[in-house]
């Protein structure tokens, strides 16, 4: 796959401040459709050998694709202009993997140069020569996404090609990457043009790529059945303690997989190590040989990195990391860790850890044992994910302890590449997993496992614990960005994720018994068979509780009631359509537990298919009295848990039926494509960040004046109301004049401009009388409130009136653009009556947003009052939802007050800070942590 590449184009010069440096910052490892990974960065003036290789490597049809005429040899002038880029109006990206007798080979290039440099439609021709050993793994597309966000990164806004028609390969990327493209032909040749503002299409398409490539890389690992094990053999260190468990958990259950032990069983000349297939050729193969599939590793961080090194060659798609001594030693470890990740992706393999217990699988036929548990969990239909070892071990005890089978485990450790969620990318199409666990102790990319655990949720549920109750907490060895997130956000990011939240390791596995063993409930309607009226009271107070309806009056049953009497109670509670599941708790007081109560229950449950737990003395986890046939009904230790678990399932049943909306899209700006009202924004944040580029600016950014925050929101469909600024008596008077009566007047300084309480507003001024005699006395309210000897009132026009809303945004570094939403007051800042949201929001976030706070009933009619246009609040609140995820820039944003009145929002007031953008932890282009 290959597109032509003009040398006699200029190369661009861009006017804008962007830096001419090299950018690091583009570097990323990436996962090609096999499952293998390669390294993309900037190309630099000494690839020049490398880039002539490449070339000499490419086949006859390949260079007539890329050239449009026979070139074996690339000319010297050309390769000079080749390599030699300002990484602004001239960029160029390359593929590379170890080579055979260099350091480097390049198996792919990707390269823009701008050809319209006009503010607002830079354009740039683009072209892409891709290896044809690589050619069918996806790695044009990869480069497509990675030189589309460089290009928007330096202000090019659109692609221009040309592309023989016969190179249908590179017109597939162009036409299949989801971006608005044209093309003609022209002259015997294709040209094509390419809109590089994403869309919904686009965004689709880079996560459907990305979960099959995640997918199959982690299909790679789970699938291992050769492993190497490389570490010490004696010594009495850890290292050497953690190497022997592998051995003896190996020899306790071998599982289908084959340990070879390195100085034991296997020496790195037999595993034919070092070697490789040469440019674009692949870093080995599971056919050879003496290959192996995965390495796990107990060593020295030194000697971890040198063993990678090592693997070259023998086939392996990944390693296990079992040391700890990475991050958590200070800047020289996370230098090291750093090192290893570098080192293992461009030797195509994927690293687990470090501080990892390991991996685990029970597939029959290709049951993994790459871990160090002694004992394997039973096969079952549940995948459980966690991070650190001491995590993964108490969870592993737990599901042996009740009884509930595992399909997979696997620790990530300090999760330096493999994260969970690339295995619930894996979990997703894995026809042995039901149910996703998850224990977590950190997120480091909260965006991406949000989109990721909302796609898996539609279909699998997923439960989640996270250590610390907001998530807050970083433990030693795991590199985390800072936030200045509310702390309630996680539970935002997870609400929208669909996921159940537990909060410990219990809740989680009381969860988990009820999904992998019975069917999803129809709905919340509760039955209740207690084994005492007041015990049956009790639960139906937990099932109110819980938001659950309980149905007729709990069947009292007693212990030592007879069979007749059990099968009557248990068949009219079973009956169709007299509920949606059923609770049953057996306490006896005196007479000892019979299992007929257990026997009915369980035999009812298989036959109806109906949603039931049970709380039992004696009873816990999957217990056999509990099993009838394929059906098993989880036990609880308390009634309180089992209602609890069965809340949470019927929340999630009822989540996956209801309508998640669609990303909301208002059409931004009148007579504008929204294309081109996404321009004029970026055009305009370019340009004020552009004329304070010398400045020193603080560190919370550049803020606007209302007449330039006006400018950027209106391209976003959003009206500002007009005011004047002034200083005197007769200045209000010639302002009011001027934008006409009646008018507001308020001290423009933002401690007191919101304060009516304070003499800082005054509404509904009708005259030129009143108007002088309030502002004097404002002017002399604000000196003596006020240390500026100066003040300045603010003069606008009156407004509709309703109710005050503020609806902010503010970029954050873990998180990326944060919305919230609340109405105006003090009271409401001081109970953090506050929703928030991360954009991208649907219609359904959106309402959710606006009813969600505890004042909402306000806008509705409250005690009388007309009601608010909720619609068009929730049209501003969405465009704000849309103008964050669209600039980065926009380090903050207030409008306050938003007055809702009975029809349409008035936005009367903006604070907007700008600040030059920081690389989101889920950019717009597939990469690896690194």
């Amino acid at each position: 796959m290959d597109q032509p590449e003009r040398a006699d184009r200029p190369v661009g010069t861009v006017r804008l401040p962007y830096s001419t440096e090299y950018p690091v910052e583009w570097e990323a490892d990436v996962v090609l459709r096999d499952g293998s990974t390669t390294h993309v960065r900037p190309i630099r003036p000494d690839d020049a050998d490398a880039l002539q290789r490449f070339q000499m490597a490419q086949s006859e049809r390949s260079t007539y694709l890329r050239f449009f005429a026979a070139l074996q040899r690339i000319p010297d002038r050309l390769l000079t202009q080749l390599v030699t880029v300002d990484h602004v109006g001239r960029t160029a990206l390359v593929a590379v993997r170890p080579g055979t007798d260099h350091p480097e080979d390049i198996v792919g290039v990707a390269r823009y140069d701008v050809i319209d440099d006009h503010p607002g439609r830079r354009t740039a021709e683009v072209a892409f020569n891709i290896a044809d050993s690589l050619q069918g793994q996806g790695l044009g597309s990869v480069l497509l996404e990675h030189i589309a966000a460089a290009a928007r990164e330096r202000g090019v806004h659109r692609f221009i090609a040309e592309v023989l028609p016969q190179n249908r390969a590179m017109l597939g990327v162009f036409r299949e990457a989801g971006y608005a493209v044209e093309q003609h032909l022209d002259d015997g040749v294709v040209a094509v043009s390419v809109d590089l503002d994403p869309t919904d299409r686009s965004r689709e398409v880079m996560a459907d790529r990305e979960h099959r490539t995640e997918a199959r890389s982690m299909q790679g690992l789970l699938s291992a059945k050769r492993v190497l094990l490389v570490g010490p053999a004696h010594g009495g260190t850890v290292d050497e303690l953690l190497a022997a468990r592998i051995r003896d958990a190996h020899a306790a259950d071998p599982g289908d997989t084959e340990l070879l032990v390195l100085g034991d069983d296997v020496t790195w000349a037999d595993l034919g190590s070092g070697g490789s297939a040469g440019p674009g050729g692949s870093a080995g193969g599971s056919g050879t040989p003496d290959g192996i599939d995965l390495a796990v590793i107990a060593a020295p961080p030194d000697e971890v990195i040198d063993a990678v090194r090592r693997l070259r060659g023998t086939g392996a798609r990944g390693v296990v990391v079992l040391s700890a001594g990475w991050a958590e030693a200070g800047p020289d470890g996370v230098a090291r860790r750093r090192e290893l990740l570098r080192t293992a992706h461009t030797e195509g393999m994927r690293v687990v850890g470090p501080a990892s217990y390991g991996l685990l699988t029970n597939v029959p036929g290709a049951r993994l044992r790459a871990s160090l548990a002694l004992t394997a969990p039973r096969p079952g239909r549940v995948g459980l994910f966690s991070q650190s070892a001491p995590a993964a071990v108490t969870t592993a005890a737990t599901v042996t302890r009740r009884g509930l089978g595992l399909s997979t485990l696997v620790s990530a450790g300090h999760r330096a590449d493999v994260s969970g969620n690339d295995v619930m990318q894996y979990w997703q199409d894995d026809p042995h997993t039901d149910v996703v666990c998850l224990y977590l102790e950190t997120l480091g990319n909260p965006r991406k496992f949000s989109r990721i655990a909302r796609r898996l949720a539609l279909v699998k549920p997923v439960v989640v614990v996270v250590a610390g109750r907001h998530g807050s907490v970083v433990p030693p060895g795991h590199t985390v960005r800072a936030t200045r997130a509310p702390r309630r956000m996680l539970d935002e990011v997870l609400r929208q994720s669909g996921v159940i939240r537990a909060e410990n390791t219990h809740q989680l596995m009381d969860v988990a018994q009820v999904l992998a063993h019975q069917p999803l409930p129809a709905g919340g309607r509760v039955g209740i068979l207690a084994s005492s009226p007041s015990l049956a009271a009790l639960v139906a107070d937990a099932v109110a509780a819980a938001g659950l309806t309980v149905v007729g009056p709990p069947e009292p049953l007693s212990a030592g009631a007879p069979d007749e009497e059990i099968a009557a109670a248990v068949d009219a509670l079973y009956a169709p359509g007299a509920c949606d599941a059923v609770v049953v708790v057996s306490v006896p007081v005196v007479l000892p537990r019979t299992d007929a109560i257990a026997r009915a229950v369980a035999d009812a449950a298989a036959r109806t298919g109906r949603t039931t737990v049970v709380s039992a003395v004696g009873l816990h986890g999957m217990p056999d009295e509990l099993a009838s046939g394929e059906t098993r009904i989880p036990a609880f230790s308390t009634p309180e848990d089992a209602v609890w678990a069965l809340g949470e399932v019927v929340r999630y049943a009822q989540w996956r039926t209801q309508d998640h909306g669609t990303p909301v899209r208002p059409a931004l700006r009148e007579g504008v494509s929204d294309g081109v009202a996404r321009t004029q924004a970026r055009r305009l944040v370019e340009s004020l960040l552009g004329e304070q580029a010398g400045d020193e600016r603080p560190g919370d950014g550049v803020l606007l004046d209302q007449a330039a925050a006006r400018e950027l929101l209106a391209c976003y469909g959003l009206t500002l109301w007009g005011s004047r600024s002034v200083r005197t008596a007769d200045e209000a008077v010639a302002a009011a004049e001027e934008l006409g009566w009646p008018v507001a007047l308020k001290i423009a300084a933002p401690a007191l401009r919101h304060r009516a309480d304070l003499g800082g507003v005054r509404l509904d001024i009708a005259d030129a009388e009143d108007l002088r005699e309030d502002a004097e006395r404002m002017l002399a309210s604000a000196s003596s409130l006020l240390p500026a000897p100066d003040p300045v009132l603010e003069v606008q026009a009156m407004a509709p009136t309703g109710v005050a809303c503020v609806v902010r945004s503010v970029e954050d570094e873990l998180f990326g653009p944060v919305v919230s939403f609340g109405l105006a007051g003090d009271a409401v800042d001081l109970l953090d009556d506050v929703t928030h949201g991360v954009p991208p929001l649907t219609d359904v976030d959106v309402a959710r947003m606006v009813r969600g706070v505890r004042a909402a009933p306000r806008l509705f009619g409250y005690q009388g009052a007309p009601a608010a246009d909720v619609e068009a609040l929730e049209d501003v609140l969405a465009r704000v939802s849309v103008m964050a995820e669209d600039l980065p820039e926009l380090a903050s944003l207030e409008l306050y007050p938003v007055a809702v009145a009975e029809q349409g929002a008035s936005v009367l007031h903006a604070t907007i800070r700008l600040r030059p953008a920081e690389r989101r932890t889920d950019a717009p282009r597939r990469a690896l942590p690194g």
